[in-house]
């Protein structure tokens, strides 16, 4: 557990280590005797390379993240050899896969996987590309913050010996022409905007190539407009068609599902006086809502947004 820090006498926080990402924590505040917990993005279990999170121990009021309220994640054992079986069907067809990911995160767990499953010759030997410049600020970061993740200094270093690390754009420009199977991970996560984006230009109607969605899609965005079936994609102004075959792994989130966030709550003694399902959508955080009555008899609210004309 991490010290607290006093901001006034009757004030005092700490941050306490939350799994997620690399940094994430949840927040305690302790206000006159009332202590305040934001949850902050609750991290998995199980993550192959972060630490479980730690659990709050009291709150008066608490603010719960209910991103994956709703749903449960498969087994770890289920989804690696789900990416390895998309891997070798989209190489067998002559095509490349295409994964749009989050930079802090998701693309170090995607190398760590994509090094294991080369390094046990479960997927041929094919250029395995990084295309990101935050990824490679934070691949630099998790180097520096080992205490915070459980590769050490000698597997981190062979895992990115396997990667093409790309940081200058007239390199994405030459990887994006290039016709042979690969497997590229680029931001953005949502494919909001990012390098992702220039090789969709140039690869989405080739039937072959396979678009991977490792992480949550935002409603409207569009890696979610794909995910439900678009036909055509909207990249740089230019509407172009969209023939790529589209996968997607609910089990590398970096979000709690339902079961984990009842979990981390379950060291807490008391029932709050107060509870907030925050950063959901509406079904999420509904059926988090359900979840935390059935289980622990606790009511909770789910805020209404609001904006300040």
């Amino acid at each position: 557990p991490s010290r607290w820090i006093q901001i006034v006498p009757e004030v005092k926080a700490r941050f306490q280590y939350n799994g997620h990402i690399i940094g994430s924590t949840f927040i305690e505040v302790d206000i006159h005797n009332k202590r305040f917990v934001f949850s902050g993005d609750v991290g998995r279990l199980n993550d192959l390379l972060l630490f479980k999170p730690l659990r709050p121990k009291k709150a008066d009021f608490l603010f719960l993240e209910s991103t994956y309220g709703a749903r449960f994640h498969p087994e770890e054992k289920d989804t690696i050899p789900a990416i390895s079986s998309i891997i070798n069907e989209t190489v067998a067809r002559g095509g490349s896969l295409f994964i749009p990911s989050f930079s802090v995160g998701r693309s170090q767990l995607l190398m760590f996987i994509l090094w294991q499953l080369s390094k046990e010759k479960k997927i041929p030997e094919i250029p395995m590309i990084i295309d990101s410049p935050m990824g490679l600020s934070v691949l630099e970061l998790l180097y520096r913050s080992r205490d915070w993740h459980k590769l050490d200094e000698n597997e981190f270093i062979e895992m990115c010996r396997n990667f093409k690390i790309v940081d200058n754009f007239k390199d994405t420009l030459e990887w994006r022409e290039d016709e042979k199977s690969k497997i590229v991970i680029a931001g953005s996560g949502m494919m909001t905007g990012g390098r992702i984006l220039n090789y969709l230009e140039t690869n989405s109607a080739d039937p072959r190539n396979t678009l991977l969605f490792v992480g949550y899609q935002a409603e409207e965005t569009r890696g979610r407009k794909i995910l439900e079936g678009a036909k055509e994609v909207k990249i740089y102004g230019k509407t172009l068609p969209f023939r790529m075959q589209v996968e997607e792994i609910e089990g590398l989130s970096a979000h709690a599902d339902q079961k984990e966030l009842l979990h981390w709550i379950k060291d807490i003694k008391s029932q709050p006086e107060n509870i907030f399902l925050v950063h959901g959508e509406s079904e999420s955080s509904v059926a988090l809502q359900n979840a935390l009555l059935e289980k622990y008899h606790w009511e909770s609210e789910i805020p209404d947004l609001f904006s300040i004309s």
